[in-house]
């Protein structure tokens, strides 16, 4: 898989500039926060581009791999669907065409006639040369082929934080509860037999202001489990005696107040599934618990590939559940990527019905269904 690890950060770079392009650049950011209705707005048309901005994300990344690692086209999945409807009604499959020209005019058909100059910025970031500076990249040598491998990506985790924007939140105990921090842009790989996560990217366009410029920096982290094989830009974060827990504010309340005996202080909140996955792998908190079927391959995917690079995982709570109770004697079943759950619908198919339970260090997983 040599240059398939570089391939997912240099994506997740173009990606991170799509998204920090349409808050920065004026025509785009108008479009973003303006009220979706109101007598002045076209519902369709703003509709549109709020989802056009995952979309284009999400083909960017496909368009690259793509055109990289020919052996990986049709096993590239992400959250949107890539359709739109034009002005006239008709049916518009937002692709990367072969020149920016080409592209601004087929944005053009989604965004309407009057939005020259926004599709014209977005074609120009989509067809921008990324090149890394990370060296270490380079050398990494996994062991698996593109060829072996499946992608999931999510363009924007978190949208709706994108979306609103918010820069004033503060942190608590590192954690930023909502907010611009928390839209983040995933890419994962997974082993195509068996599902197994083996390379992960988690790109947080929105990290920090440059003081100077006042315009936004992001960063990047990445890991890779696959055999013996474990690498990671993070080094593992050190355990606590007693786990800290990070939590959706929609959580069950007697799954919190469950959780309130591990001993770890209060439990964190903050919003985006991918913001949660990666303050477990930062250390900011150890465990992150979701009992609720609200989570999907593509946001998961990346984080649990970096996190397994760690020394952690990511398992589905209701099966780690079931084999606590009976005594503990297998491990506890992690996640898998490749296959979509029977009976189930569209992007339904792909939810991680059983919950999950995300740590770096075993024992405070045991901690936690325990105290479940």
């Amino acid at each position: 898989m040599a240059g398939l690890l570089p391939a997912l950060v240099a994506v997740s770079q173009k990606a991170a500039e799509v998204a920090r392009l349409c808050r920065a650049e004026e025509p785009l950011f108008r479009l973003l926060v303006a009220e979706k209705t109101g007598p002045d707005r076209n519902a369709r048309f703003l509709r549109d581009f709020k989802t056009l901005a995952d979309v284009l994300i999400q083909e960017v990344i496909k368009h690259d791999l793509g055109t990289q690692f020919p052996e990986l086209q049709g096993h590239i999945h992400g959250e949107e669907s890539s359709e739109f409807r034009d002005a006239e009604g008709g049916t518009v499959t937002v692709r990367v065409c072969a020149t920016p020209g080409d592209t601004a005019a087929l944005l053009l058909a989604v965004l309407g006639p009057e939005q020259t100059r926004a599709a014209e910025l977005l074609a120009e970031a989509v067809h921008q040369e990324v090149t890394l500076e990370d060296m270490e990249l380079a050398c990494i040598e996994p062991g698996v082929s593109p060829g072996d491998v499946g992608i999931w990506i999510d363009p924007i985790d978190s949208t709706n934080e994108f979306i609103g924007g918010r820069e004033d939140v503060a942190a608590v105990d590192g954690v930023v509860p909502r907010g611009l921090r928390s839209a983040l842009v995933l890419v994962g790989a997974f082993e195509r037999h068996s599902g197994v996560p083996v390379l992960g990217v988690i790109n947080e366009p929105f990290f920090q202001r440059d003081p100077q410029t006042r315009r936004w920096q992001g960063r990047y982290h990445w890991g890779v489990a696959h055999g013996n094989t474990r690498l990671c830009s993070l080094s593992p974060p050190a355990p606590r005696p007693c786990p800290r827990v990070v939590l959706s504010r929609a959580e069950a309340l007697a799954v919190r107040g469950a959780l309130a005996s591990l001993g770890g202080g209060p439990p964190l909140l903050a919003a985006g599934a991918g913001y949660k996955l990666l303050c477990v792998a930062l250390g900011l908190a150890d465990v992150f618990v979701l009992s609720q079927a609200t989570t999907f391959a593509w946001d998961s995917c990346a984080p649990h590939a970096i996190l397994r690079a760690l020394g952690g995982g990511v398992v589905a709570l209701e099966g780690a559940l079931r084999v606590w109770r009976e005594g503990g004697s297998e491990e506890p079943p992690e996640l898998r990527y490749h296959r979509p759950q029977a009976g189930r619908e569209g992007s339904e198919r792909w939810t991680n019905c059983g919950g999950l339970v995300a740590f770096v260090h075993p024992q405070h997983l045991r901690a936690v269904l325990a105290a479940l």
